[in-house]
């Protein structure tokens, strides 16, 4: 409230009274939509993703299944959180191959730096069982347990720059593991001082190498023949190579792993539905639309400077 004092006189005074607007609505309007944009940006995101899933299985008249694994940030404390194949995992792949028709072809989409033996092998041989055609899409990567679930497919098809791991178990804890081919070749040096825990670990690492490599051969036995299964079981299984190493398409071939390169388009559209977690700055920036390339330059007529 505020007072008006007339100019004709001193004594007449009108009072004005100005209504503020209240505008704390809109400050918790604010925090009322932080809470709910996110929960409407899932449901929409899950919408496209169900959309997707039904456009691949129409076109290609298969059940799709993908196992993707990122790089999850807790929303609290902000650390990362590395994902890989668990017994969740395996339980609900088991659950999806249940519930498809046994001649009904499976499409298997893998991105993942692998993970336990017990699951990945769970999921590996109820792919293997299922009398409809399975087919695995490698876009980027399969690693260790994801390189099991690869071989144990009827079809591998993989991008052209997109590869896969060793299978050689590791044995430790979350805090340091180690490949259980160097644990053996440690324990083949001469040394009367070993503690007993030194030489339970390597009977450990024989039999784990020894369960591996079989596992590998026993997948591979149905599209390959029994010397080619033994030779690729023992180069995959075997630690010839760190865990980390990289086979290529090229590097599979050579091994003698059958393997195609025609991804769909729609599992790459299908793929950028997972997208890493956006809590950070990324790292790699692009404009993300297909470029094609420019036509060729056309010589004025007349023009005799190149040649």
């Amino acid at each position: 409230m505020f007072e008006l004092y007339g100019t004709t006189s001193p004594a007449r005074r009108v009072q004005c009274e100005i209504t503020v607007p209240d505008l704390s609505w809109f400050f918790w309007l604010f925090v009322i939509a932080q809470f709910f944009i996110p929960l409407y940006q899932k449901q929409m995101l899950a919408l496209r993703r169900n959309r997707a899933f039904r456009g691949i299985e129409q076109r290609r008249k298969t059940r799709l299944i993908s196992m993707i694994h990122r790089q999850e940030t807790m929303s609290f404390l902000g650390f990362p959180i590395a994902r890989y194949i668990d017994i969740e995992d395996s339980e609900q792949v088991l659950r999806a191959v249940r519930l498809t028709p046994e001649d009904m072809p499976i499409d298997f989409l893998i991105h993942t730096p692998g993970g336990l033996v017990l699951a990945a092998e769970q999921i590996a041989f109820a792919l293997k069982r299922h009398k409809g055609k399975v087919t695995v899409f490698v876009p980027h990567y399969a690693m260790s347990g994801g390189a099991l679930l690869a071989i144990s497919a009827d079809e591998l098809v993989m991008d052209p720059n997109a590869v896969l791991g060793p299978v050689d178990p590791q044995l430790g804890n979350a805090q340091a593991a180690f490949p259980a081919a160097s644990i053996m070749k440690a324990l083949a040096q001469p040394n009367p001082n070993r503690d007993d825990q030194t030489l339970i670990l390597g009977d450990v690492a024989e039999k784990a190498l020894r369960q591996v490599k079989a596992t590998v051969k026993r997948l591979l036995l149905e599209h390959y023949s029994e010397a080619d299964a033994e030779r690729i079981a023992t180069k995959l299984s075997s630690g010839e190579w760190t865990h980390d190493y990289a086979l290529d398409v090229a590097g599979l071939r050579e091994l003698g792993i059958k393997v195609t390169e025609d991804i769909p388009l729609e599992v790459y559209e299908l793929m950028d539905l997972f997208p890493q977690t956006n809590q950070r700055r990324p790292s790699v920036e692009f404009i993300p639309l297909p470029y094609t390339a420019p036509p060729p330059a056309v010589r004025p007529r007349g023009d005799r400077s190149s040649g």
